[in-house]
């Protein structure tokens, strides 16, 4: 089974356990906000950074890039995660000023200190500028908290795969890529196939 199909199957939420000690200590003081407001104007554009501020900085946008596409990387149905935007939907979810989102803020950003800290470690300089190999050997030894000695990093991981997946597939490229065939108007709607109907024993 390719990476791509086996992120599709791990597309259900997994419980997401806050980094413990130095690296979420350090992590970036939760956001403030507006909180939840009015509902958005439906027809409106809304540009990254108008709602709230965004949180990552230019090297963490690097990093948050190489990450995504460590995890869905471009192949012959479809381009990476960090082409269709996912590095601007995960910043957008960890600087949103909700519930979810504050928990999620400092398991990313804490999740990036500690890539950071164990690439230099390892090889003497920061996650981003290791080569392919390197980065994909950090990211083996922390896929699978059950294995893994390093068990928030673990943590990180699944959320952060989490939140690629959900960027991702939730785009037109990824919905595409699933073979979604919604939000597509039709003419007319004559009803369930019949076959359907007699499958699930309804008249």
């Amino acid at each position: 089974m390719d990476r791509r199909t086996s992120i599709k199957w791990v597309l259900a939420a997994s419980a997401a356990w806050p980094l413990s000690g130095k690296h979420a200590a350090r992590a970036d003081p939760a956001p403030t906000g507006r909180g939840y407001g009015t509902d958005p104007n439906l027809l409106a554009v809304y540009h990254p950074g108008e709602l709230w501020p965004l949180t990552f900085t230019a090297p963490q946008r690097r990093l948050a890039g190489i990450l995504a596409d460590i995890i869905i990387p471009a192949d012959e149905h479809s381009p990476s995660a960090s082409s269709v935007g996912v590095v601007e939907f995960i910043d957008e979810w960890v600087s949103a000023p909700y519930p979810a989102s504050q928990r999620d803020r400092p398991i990313v950003l804490g999740g990036f200190t500690w890539l950071n800290e164990e690439a230099a470690r390892r090889c003497g300089k920061g996650f981003s500028d290791l080569a392919a190999t390197e980065q994909n050997g950090i990211c083996d030894d922390i896929c699978e908290e059950s294995r893994s000695r390093w068990r928030d990093a673990a943590r990180f991981f699944a959320l952060y795969r989490d939140l690629t997946a959900g960027g991702f597939y939730s785009s037109p490229v990824g919905r595409k890529d699933l073979g979604y065939m919604g939000n597509v108007p039709l003419a007319s709607f004559d009803g369930p196939p019949p076959e359907l109907l007699k499958k699930l024993n309804l008249p």
